[in-house]
């Protein structure tokens, strides 16, 4: 039997993404993914941020960020910063992303290598978007890859749950937060 290395990729809970969501929804969002980072660290596993972060001047923003002159998740705000309710340590690995996935010009391809992963379970906000092409790029990587159905999110529902019809059973499976921890338990 092979066994995988797991690790979990939380991406984008930032406070610009959040702040306009329905309180109780951020709280479960924050609560669920804070369990999983639990299971994670109690096995030693990997737990990886990425966050979105662009100039004030946006030159390194997205097309349509610049078109329209969308200033979100801009540098040294707290509007890029994590949520203050997620368990994130100084120490953990994190990566600033200019676009969608998490792969796309950032160093997670050679942090996977390191840790020698083989599976991820990804996290956070946008499902539509971010969550889906990070995915998308993971699977191209031969990377499996779960989505913590409790722990992702999107301002749009019906593109959400398109993305999940679309990626569910093909490039990743959507597993519940008690599912992968009795996964993980099992390792």
């Amino acid at each position: 039997m092979v066994v995988t290395k797991y690790c979990l990729i939380i991406i984008d809970l930032l406070n610009d993404y959040l702040d306009d969501r329905d309180a109780d929804q951020v709280r479960r969002l924050v609560q669920n993914t804070n369990s999983l980072i639990s299971a994670f660290r109690r096995l030693h596993l990997p737990v990886i941020w990425v966050r979105q972060e662009f100039r004030r001047d946006l030159s390194d923003a997205f097309l349509e960020m610049r078109d329209k002159r969308i200033a979100i998740a801009i540098e040294g705000t707290p509007g890029a910063q994590l949520h203050s309710g997620l368990d994130w340590h100084s120490v953990d690995p994190t990566i600033v992303k200019k676009r969608y996935s998490a792969f796309f010009k950032t160093e997670l391809d050679q942090m996977l290598m390191e840790f020698g992963v083989g599976e991820l379970v990804l996290c956070g906000v946008n499902t539509h978007a971010c969550i889906r092409t990070t995915a998308i790029d993971a699977y191209q990587r031969d990377f499996r890859v779960i989505l913590a159905a409790e722990c992702i999110g999107s301002y749009d529902e019906e593109h959400e749950r398109v993305s999940l019809d679309y990626m569910n059973g093909k490039i990743a499976k959507v597993a519940t937060v008690s599912q992968i921890s009795r996964t993980l338990s099992a390792i």
